[in-house]
């Protein structure tokens, strides 16, 4: 009895033994958390190149003033249409006093010398009449006469350019009234009354009156980075993207990749421009932001997963297929031919077919 009792005993203690060492062992072991399971789909995979940039005018014109002076009267408001040729501003001529007094004064030397002149033409005249002197005399005498009154008017017009900026006989076509030198919208208007203004020379590009741009006639012009720039060409079509005027695509096309980039923060940027139609009806300003899409390839009805999953390795590409999703996963690792991608979902071309599942991301 005694013996049995032993064994008994120690067939508990066995027992226990092995059941606190599997407890310990299963608490040990890591615990593998299951993964999600996907499945290919058909679907289209497009390549394209984006940039970004704004909408501008094909032609904006700065207007620069012909005479320097204060602008006195402003006709025109940033916004408003305007046609060539209307008046924008007027500016009121500042006289320089050592100008004022050369032109007086030559205005009064041409009115002593015409006032000689004319009683010399009087005297010559009369002796021409009574026959006294000779043809070609007079007609000299007539010629310095004619030249001294031509003296005089300009000499007249020459004071009035000093005071008032244009002469009387041509204030028609004054250049202290500033023009637009074309028809569109006034974009920008950065004088007011009072501002004094430079006139537009070969040493000085003048101050800035007005910006004018035909507003109908409209581009886009953004940045490409040089690891895209290769694949675009003239005359490709382009998707606009407006960030002002939501679920609207406007369509265009490349006429210009500039053949020189620039570098911002560390990266080689390439301009290119895009001309685009805007209906009349859809109120656009310059420099809206937009963005460009050009389509460079298309995949149709082709077998697609997320490019998270796939594996790039050795320049070979993987992903796990599914072999049993009992309580342990099971996958298996195949080797697959990708095609395109548009950096979220990566055509593929052979190792999997659409009843097959694919590993996904780990759950936590």
């Amino acid at each position: 009895m005694k013996k049995a009792g032993r064994i008994i005993l120690f067939s508990i203690l066995l027992v226990v033994v092995l059941m606190t060492f599997k407890f310990l062992w299963d608490e040990s072991r890591m615990e593998v958390a299951p993964y999600d399971i996907i499945m290919p789909e058909l679907g289209t995979v497009e390549n394209t190149v984006v940039a970004t940039g704004n909408i501008e005018p094909r032609n904006k014109i700065l207007i620069k003033p012909q005479i320097s002076g204060i602008i006195n009267n402003v006709r025109k408001e940033a916004g408003e249409s305007i046609r060539k040729g209307e008046i924008i501003a007027n500016v009121k001529v500042t006289t320089e006093m050592s100008e004022l007094n050369a032109a007086e004064s030559r205005l009064k030397m041409a009115e002593i010398n015409l006032n000689q002149i004319q009683m010399d033409f009087a005297r010559q005249q009369m002796l021409y009449r009574n026959e006294v002197i000779s043809r070609n005399e007079f007609e000299l005498s007539e010629a310095s006469y004619q030249k001294a009154v031509e003296e005089r008017r300009n000499a007249k017009d020459a004071l009035d350019i000093v005071n008032y900026g244009v002469a009387e006989r041509f204030s028609r076509i004054s250049n202290t009234q500033i023009r637009s030198t074309a028809s569109g919208v006034v974009l920008n208007l950065p004088i007011k009354e009072g501002d004094y203004v430079i006139q537009s020379n070969v040493f000085n590009e003048g101050t800035t009156i007005a910006a004018v741009a035909d507003m109908t006639d409209l581009i886009f012009k953004g940045n490409v980075d040089e690891t895209e720039v290769h694949l675009l060409k003239n005359k490709m079509p382009v998707k606009i993207k407006i960030g002002a005027i939501s679920n609207r695509v406007f369509r265009a096309y490349i006429e210009y990749i500039a053949p020189e980039g620039k570098r911002e923060n560390g990266t080689v940027l390439y301009e290119i421009k895009a001309a685009l139609h805007i209906p009349d009806s859809i109120p656009v300003r310059a420099d809206y932001s937009a963005n460009a899409e050009v389509l460079i390839k298309r995949a149709r009805n082709v077998i697609v997963i997320p490019e998270a999953f796939v594996e790039f390795s050795d320049n070979r590409t993987y992903v796990y297929v599914l072999q049993s999703g009992g309580t342990e996963q099971v996958f298996e690792r195949r080797q697959v031919k990708v095609g395109l991608s548009d950096g979220v979902y990566i055509e593929i071309k052979k190792g999997i077919s659409l009843e097959e599942k694919i590993r996904g991301l780990q759950r936590d």
